[in-house]
């Protein structure tokens, strides 16, 4: 038996990239998985590789109408939900030149629709224990060059989840967030145009592993993060960055020496 047999799961964003790997994932440990996603061909393709245990639900998250219907189908359909994964996520980003309205629309995708879909989940997971897993990302951490409305979406998440930690323990809901640093996925597949060896050698001196991770390395951590072996988690960020939250300017460079050198 797997880690969440008997359980239901929705992860928004997860007909695709990395949430159709946690899709896969948690759909493998048993569980129940209600794929929340915009793309009907990609929702519809995931939920036929699957087949049992998968529904794809056409989802526009930054609807309240179609969240409080996405709960509904797991909560009526299966009886119970289990797991919120808040994966989906919007990478409209212009740096400084960053419109209105494209600010409005990566915070509304990435952190508003989170709160709102939580709040829905809140009562049906309050009544089983259950437990929401947000994924965040490194660049809610750092700043980065030319980058603003992204990462101050995924700073805004990153403090949403443990709002929802102080807020929910009450009901017996554990929140907690997976950090992603570079992930070989769809933005990363199309900026290289598929080079993922480019990919690789780009990241080896960002990370202390010299590489980007695969989507099921995600997967594997998130599934575990969500299951009852994490008991004990709550309001906690988990990276999942191959070392680069912890570089630091110096990056590998010892210092030490290159001062002894310049000395003449």
């Amino acid at each position: 038996m797997g880690q969440h047999e008997g359980r239901v799961a929705i992860v928004t964003g997860g007909a695709a990239s990395i949430g159709a790997a946690i899709t896969r994932k948690l759909h493998a440990e048993g569980a129940t998985v209600l794929v929340a996603a915009r793309s009907v061909d990609k929702g519809r393709a995931i939920e036929a590789e699957l087949g049992a245990r998968a529904r794809f639900v056409a989802t526009d998250i930054t609807d309240d109408a179609a969240l409080g219907a996405l709960v509904d189908a797991a909560v009526t359909g299966f009886g119970r939900l289990d797991i919120l994964v808040n994966n989906a996520c919007s990478y409209g980003d212009e740096g400084p030149a960053t419109s209105r309205a494209t600010w409005l629309e990566t915070l509304n995708v990435s952190a508003v629709s989170a709160a709102i879909l939580g709040e829905f989940a809140r009562p049906h997971l309050a009544a089983v224990g259950g437990t929401i897993v947000n994924i965040g990302s490194i660049s809610g951490v750092f700043p980065h060059v030319g980058r603003w409305a992204y990462p101050v979406a995924k700073a805004a998440l990153r403090h949403l989840t443990k709002a929802q930690a102080l807020d929910y323990a009450a009901d017996g809901i554990r929140v907690n967030m997976v950090t992603l640093g570079h992930i070989w996925s769809d933005p990363f597949d199309g900026l290289t145009a598929g080079d993922r060896a480019h990919a690789d050698a780009v990241s080896a001196d960002l990370n202390l592993l010299g590489r980007v991770a695969d989507a099921a390395e995600v997967a594997e951590v998130v599934s575990f993060v969500a299951s009852a072996a994490a008991s004990y988690m709550t309001g906690s960020e988990t990276n999942v960055d191959g070392g680069y939250g912890i570089l630091g300017p110096e990056r590998r460079i010892p210092l030490m020496p290159l001062l002894s050198g310049a000395q003449g």
